[in-house]
């Protein structure tokens, strides 16, 4: 725990300052004395749990604590009314579990705390995506009306964290995939976006088009300001690579829930072999973009999104 949880969660930037993050007391739990202690709280400032975190021993799976940790989760539900994010680990690997939407994921570490509470806020927030209407100032044809609400149903229907989006040199996927990022914003899917192209020239032509067509999304080039506030961020891979490991007073500057969407332009190139930590390090939503046929696609690439 010293060396390696206890460091991913102030890097989260989680003090662990207050008796009750460490070894919190719950009843309910199913054994003899129908007592339990939860390794780890992190708590919101209204005094309710956001998430826990089941320790396990570095040689153990970390997976073996998905069941206890359930069950504390279970214990502090009843307690404070309101059902924490399932963290568990073994210092090495880590699954997070919001079992009220999705199944056990594995992470790169820890969500800071407004990214729990927003977690836990969408779950009454979050509006559908079928009946939400998507902008046609943005987009005016059929086929990127239909690739967003196809991208739409994979994510409420079938749960799905991943999308592939395929059409023509020319077809306006910039756009959609614009309209696509207002549509999951207004409907309180995405508070931030992470834009990925492979070139500056391209970064430059994605933060122009998000200012003239979603102007209220902030958009931000990482490229020249890594230090502006935005909700659209647009950077290169190799920026990106930089930023994640950047810390400021020992916390992450973008931990692994900063974004809640990641888009990749030009998923045809063989990305995810040289890139692959950017996608595999933040806890998103992801789409790829592309012009080049499904089984034309890097392998490498491709398998993101199978």
């Amino acid at each position: 725990r010293d060396y390696f949880i206890d460091l991913l969660l102030k890097e989260a930037g989680w003090a662990l300052d207050k008796k009750q993050d460490l070894e919190f007391e719950v009843t309910g739990m199913p054994n003899a004395e129908g007592k339990g202690f939860v390794d780890y709280v992190l708590w919101g400032d209204d005094g309710k749990p956001l998430g826990l975190v089941e320790a396990k021993r570095t040689k153990r799976d970390a997976r073996a604590g998905q069941q206890q940790a359930k069950l504390y989760a279970d214990c502090l539900e009843k307690l404070f009314g309101q059902r924490p994010v399932i963290f568990y680990s073994n210092g090495y690997d880590h699954w997070l579990w919001d079992d009220t939407n999705y199944p056990p994921r594995p992470v790169q570490g820890f969500l800071k705390k407004a990214e729990l509470e927003f977690i836990i806020q969408r779950r009454t927030t979050r509006l559908p995506l079928a009946s939400a209407t998507i902008d046609t100032a943005i987009v005016e044809r059929y086929y990127q009306t239909r690739a967003i609400r196809r991208i739409g149903e994979a994510f409420e229907k079938d749960h799905d964290r991943k999308a592939l989006l395929v059409m023509a040199t020319g077809a306006g996927k910039t756009r959609t995939v614009i309209a696509l990022c207002d549509l999951l914003m207004r409907c309180n899917w995405a508070k931030r976006v992470l834009f990925l192209a492979d070139r500056v020239a391209l970064v430059k032509q994605a933060v122009g088009a998000f200012k003239m067509h979603l102007p209220a999304s902030s958009p931000v080039n990482l490229v020249t300001e890594k230090d502006t506030g935005g909700r659209v961020y647009v950077s290169t891979y190799p920026t990106m690579m930089g930023l994640i490991d950047e810390t400021h007073d020992g916390q992450k500057k973008f931990g692994v829930g900063h974004f809640d969407l990641v888009i990749i332009d030009e998923a045809h190139r063989s990305v995810y072999q040289k890139y692959g930590a950017i996608f595999d390090y933040f806890d998103s939503l992801l789409v790829g973009l592309t012009a080049t046929p499904k089984d034309e696609v890097d392998r490498n690439t491709y398998r993101l999104f199978e």
